[in-house]
């Protein structure tokens, strides 16, 4: 499986985006950690592949970025994840 790429702070907005679509599994895999209760640490090296002993700073602000656009989506902006190019209802 290829690997994903990923920036450190995910475009916001209440819209999904092309980003938001790539990396859907993603988010899905971010909430499940987070309802596991899992520690940030282990989901940021494991996701992301970054260590936060290495790049504290760094680990902390994608992981943060990335779990909340994981709650946007899921509060509403899944709506349209994916219809692109679909017009509005």
């Amino acid at each position: 499986m290829p690997k994903l790429t990923f920036v450190d702070e995910p475009l916001g907005g209440d819209n999904a985006t092309d980003y938001d679509r790539q990396h859907a599994s993603l988010y899905l895999r971010l909430l499940d950690a987070e309802a596991q209760r899992a520690n940030w640490r282990d989901v940021v090296k494991v996701v992301f592949g970054i260590d936060p002993g290495s790049d504290f700073a760094r680990a902390r602000r994608v992981y943060d970025n990335h779990l909340a656009r994981a709650h946007v989506i899921a509060a509403g902006a899944h709506k349209n994840l994916l219809r692109k190019g679909a017009p509005p209802r």
